[in-house]
């Protein structure tokens, strides 16, 4: 197995899946992976929550992993999401993930048939083993009605199933446990955008993040600066960014990131039922808080980019 996973950290982004007359618009879905890669995203989510994988057939998830690995060309990790209600459908998809372009997987437990936790880790075997790709466990008890214990996920990585987590339970004291059982190996990413600046300061490796579909510069130099050590612009960049957090998950996710999107003219707000498009009050949010942390996004993606040395 080729780990390309190991870099990465820091901001990375679950993109949403754009459609044109309900199916994929796969231009649209080509400049959003380009504008992420041009600000500094470390890695492309797709066929996530995020980005409705949930109302994508199985060649729907194929075509848009093979689109995003066509328009990164390698320069970062493309991760597919490979979550089923049952294992032997989550092996397919993994499967088909593997031949359309995926560098990795991102897989939760099956959503509603709520296993054990060995039943867990057999899940997560199988679908590693089916398709030779590094797995980053997802760990969101909201959407799949169990959780992951750290038990768990130190077993998994002991056994070498996953090499990192997507922890979405916003349980900050959770990365210095999961390091105490697995040392540094373990890729820790929060998927809460809006304790994604505190999960850092707790030892945290970076975000997979929403909020990085409409700032990916502001989120990215966010993690930069905690790298760098240059907490003063840290916390200043984690102020300019809460307001934008907040706003995206005024709804479910992703209907106001798509609606935010389209307001910048980067793709159509469409969506699939049972997803609804953004009510008014959720539209002018989001008019206000781009309003003021675009022109912020904008500049800082015409200046030089600031890279580690050594």
């Amino acid at each position: 197995m080729v780990n390309r996973l190991h870099a990465v950290a820091g901001s990375a982004v679950a993109l949403p899946t754009p459609f044109k007359d309900d199916q994929i618009d796969s231009m649209a879905l080509a400049r959003l992976c380009e504008r992420q890669v041009e600000r500094g995203t470390s890695a492309i989510i797709v066929c996530g929550s995020t980005g409705e994988a949930a109302a994508l057939s199985a060649l729907e998830q194929a075509r848009v992993i093979a689109v995003a690995a066509e328009a990164v060309s390698g320069r970062v990790p493309v991760i597919a999401g490979c979550t089923a209600p049952a294992t032997a459908a989550c092996v397919v998809l993994a499967a088909g993930a593997a031949r359309a372009g995926a560098d990795g997987l991102l897989c939760a437990p099956p959503p509603y048939t709520r296993p054990t936790q060995a039943g867990i880790m057999a899940h997560i075997e199988a679908v590693a083993a089916a398709s030779g790709l590094p797995v980053i466990i997802y760990d969101v008890p909201s959407r799949c009605a169990v959780a992951v214990a750290d038990a768990t996920v130190a077993a998994l990585f002991e056994r070498q199933a996953i090499v990192a987590i997507k922890d979405a339970t916003a349980d900050l004291s959770r990365p210095a446990r999961l390091r105490a059982l697995c040392g540094a190996g373990l890729l820790q990413m929060t998927g809460d955008d809006a304790t994604a600046a505190a999960y850092r300061a707790m030892g945290g490796d970076g975000c997979i993040s929403v909020t990085a579909n409409i700032t990916p510069m502001l989120c990215a130099q966010m993690h930069l600066a905690w790298d760098k050590g240059a907490l003063p612009q840290f916390a200043s960049l984690g102020d300019v960014l809460a307001p934008l957090h907040e706003a995206l998950f005024a709804e479910s996710n992703p209907i106001p990131v798509k609606a935010a999107l389209e307001q910048l003219g980067l793709c159509a707000g469409a969506l699939r039922l049972p997803l609804l498009p953004a009510v008014a009050s959720t539209q002018a949010l989001l008019r206000s808080v781009l309003a003021e942390v675009m022109t912020r996004e904008e500049y800082a993606a015409q200046r030089p980019r600031l890279v580690m040395v050594g």
